[in-house]
């Protein structure tokens, strides 16, 4: 069965679900997971002037502040239902990629992750990252809705 879920995050709600359930799934069968949150790059159109230089910086630092402090929750969460718990903040351009690479570079044989349930013109114009790892992944995918 299942021995190493990534669980990926974005802080939301239907995200504090979906590692729970995935730290409910790790325990009974002795599977370690590792929660992996993805930053997007700061980015306004591309501009590069000295004054975006210090917003982009504030915000990446910022943006890896609160992501750490999430994960740090998930990782107590599965230490109290004895799970074990690495956690890992990465930046990407593509979010979906980013997940990807980090389930195969730590050998995961399983992702975890929500799905906001967008439908219609909605999901068409927004896009879902969930529905971009699941066709472009030969690994599982669990979604939790």
């Amino acid at each position: 069965m299942f021995k190493h879920l990534l669980v990926a995050v974005d802080g939301s709600p239907l995200s504090d679900t979906a590692y729970r359930k995935a730290i409910a799934l790790a325990q009974p069968l002795q599977a370690s997971i590792t929660a992996v949150q993805v930053v997007a790059h700061y980015d306004v159109m591309r501009l590069q002037t000295a004054m975006l230089r210090e917003t982009r910086e504030r915000y990446m630092q910022e943006a890896y502040r609160q992501a750490e402090a999430y994960l740090s929750t998930i990782a107590q969460d599965a230490a109290a239902a004895g799970v074990s718990c690495d956690t890992a903040c990465v930046t990407g351009d593509h979010i979906f990629q980013a997940i990807i690479d980090a389930a195969e570079s730590r050998q995961c044989d399983l992702i975890v992750m929500a799905s906001h349930g967008r439908r219609g013109v909605q999901a068409l114009l927004i896009g879902s990252e969930t529905h971009k790892v699941l066709t472009h992944t030969a690994i599982p995918v669990l979604v939790y809705r």
